[in-house]
């Protein structure tokens, strides 16, 4: 899915209205007339008490159309003009004096805090006052009427966007951005919703057809895209009949130090489950027991050395290399990676403490194959691209990174980030559980079987880490957040394969008429 940016969305409303030779009112009534048909569905005429919050702009327009439609339908509406301006959109206007012709309770003005209206908490808050254009601070008496709503603990819906956030920046002020529980945004989600402190503003999201132009929404190439199901579906390669493990790669996993071999089984079955068609690991002597005993499948090379790596070699031409899970940094280590880089040609994986070698030697970056996946944590990026102040400047300092070394950047995280060539792919899967030890040692090996089989390293990234999330939303229906461990992803990594090809369960006839 697309994440259109706020000039894409002005733009594609410009387009719509032009090609559809309809005018930006109408527009506007689509807009509000489909929230009125989320809200209708859910409530089933329920008279809880709706609060309608407006500002005097187009987002303000669009909660006018609902108030109309909603009083129109018999429900227990109450309208508010948060007037925080003296300009006014024209189509708010029209919308406005819309609603006063339907009925004699017409829309009260909120000028300060002592018209703040009792809301409890059974009441419903529907948020239409600021929407994508906002580019200033609230003042502090909307600042107040937002902690105002929060208080009333309501749920609360946002129109667009949560008001008083912005889609590409940081909130001027915390408290000045509404608490939604729900927003309903226009075309596509917004960037905010999906980044770690901007999330909280909004804890359910829909999005909206409101009829934009489809060639617009088809043909317009956005920045930000968001990996779910349907995305991950073309990526992914069947594999005919006749196919032999031969064709589907050896892949190398170097890491692991004393105490440390977890980390490599962890990647080497990773690899394997996620199709690659031989997996060698390569570790310190005290490794080898470890793995051969506890991960029959893959084969086994060890070091000179009994606690960690000193001396990397191999015979045999990988179809790609993951380095650096348990690994550590020795001094030897480093070296023996050094080594590693100035011969090698396949495509690499780096993790875990191959990140740490590199930002502590930051000369090797240079020596790292294009195209090469690293993979880090929230401190290992920091270490590598530097300090941040938010997480907008955390992705552009990663795209920078990103593109002066040629590699790409996948973020884990909540929503898990892939960064390349000035792209970000945003990912739809995965749940908390996955904040368990192990798990990114099991994503470096999944992405590293699926480069092994032929897939590109940006397919195979994006791919890696919709189905490493997926696995993890199925396995925690069995386990649950605290339960799941990283061995688990593994087990259910053929059940997110599987999933790919589910279909929906059909709905029966007694569940439409319910509907």
């Amino acid at each position: 899915m697309k994440l259109f940016s706020k000039e894409q969305i002005y733009e594609g409303d410009k387009i719509t209205i032009e090609r559809q030779k309809i005018s930006s009112t109408d527009l506007m009534e689509r807009a509000g007339t489909q929230i009125f048909n989320w809200i209708n569905l859910r409530m089933q005429g329920a008279q809880v008490p709706i609060h309608i919050f407006c500002g005097i702009g187009n987002n303000g327009g669009d909660g006018m159309v609902l108030a109309r439609h909603l009083i129109l339908e018999g429900y227990n509406v109450k309208t508010y003009i948060v007037n925080y301006s003296e300009k006014r959109s024209k189509d708010f206007l029209i919308n406005y004096d819309r609603v006063k012709n339907i009925t004699k309770q017409w829309p009260e003005f909120v000028h300060n805090q002592d018209d703040f209206p009792e809301i409890k908490q059974d009441h419903v808050i529907v948020d239409a006052i600021f929407g994508i254009g906002l580019n200033r601070p609230v003042a502090d008496w909307v600042k107040n009427l937002f902690i105002h709503l929060k208080k009333s603990k309501a749920f609360t819906l946002s129109i667009d966007i949560p008001s008083g956030l912005q889609t590409d920046r940081m909130p001027f002020d915390e408290d000045g951005v509404v608490m939604s529980s729900y927003t309903l945004s226009f075309a596509s989600p917004k960037l905010a919703f999906f980044l770690p402190k901007t999330a909280k503003y909004t804890i359910n999201w829909e999005v909206l057809d409101i009829g934009l132009d489809p060639e617009f929404l088809s043909n317009t190439n956005t920045t930000f895209n968001l990996i779910g199901k349907y995305e991950a579906i073309p990526i992914y390669i069947p594999r005919d009949k006749y196919s032999h493990k031969g064709q589907f790669g050896h892949s190398l996993i170097i890491g692991g130090s004393y105490g440390k071999i977890g980390a490599v089984t962890l990647a080497s079955r990773g690899a394997l489950s996620a199709g690659a068609g031989l997996v060698s690991a390569f570790v310190p002597k005290c490794g080898y027991d470890v793995i051969q005993s506890s991960f029959p499948e893959a084969m086994v090379i060890t070091d000179e050395n009994s606690n960690y790596i000193t001396n990397i070699d191999f015979d045999f031409k990988p179809s790609v290399i993951a380095f650096g899970v348990g690994v550590g940094d020795h001094m030897k280590t480093v070296e023996a990676f050094e080594v590693l880089l100035k011969s090698n040609i396949a495509p690499m994986v780096i993790d875990a403490d191959g990140l740490n070698i590199l930002s502590k030697h930051p000369y090797l970056l240079e020596l790292l194959p294009e195209n090469s996946v690293l993979t880090p944590h929230p401190k290992e990026l920091e270490r590598l691209i530097g300090a941040w102040t938010n997480d907008f400047e955390k992705l552009e300092k990663a795209k920078e990174f990103s593109n002066q070394y040629k590699v790409l950047l996948v973020i884990k995280g909540a929503n898990t980030i892939t960064v390349f060539e000035n792209k970000f792919y945003i990912n739809a899967t995965g749940n908390p559980g996955l904040s368990t030890a192990g798990s990114g040692d099991v994503l470096t090996g999944i992405i590293t079987g699926l480069i092994s089989q032929g897939y590109s390293p940006l397919s195979a990234a994006v791919f890696g880490v919709y189905l490493h999330g997926k696995a993890a939303d199925i396995a925690v229906e069995d386990y649950g957040y605290q339960s799941l461990i990283a061995s688990h992803v593994i087990e259910y990594l053929g059940a997110a394969y599987m999933d790919l090809f589910k279909q929906p369960e059909a709905v029966s006839e007694k569940s439409k008429e319910d509907a």
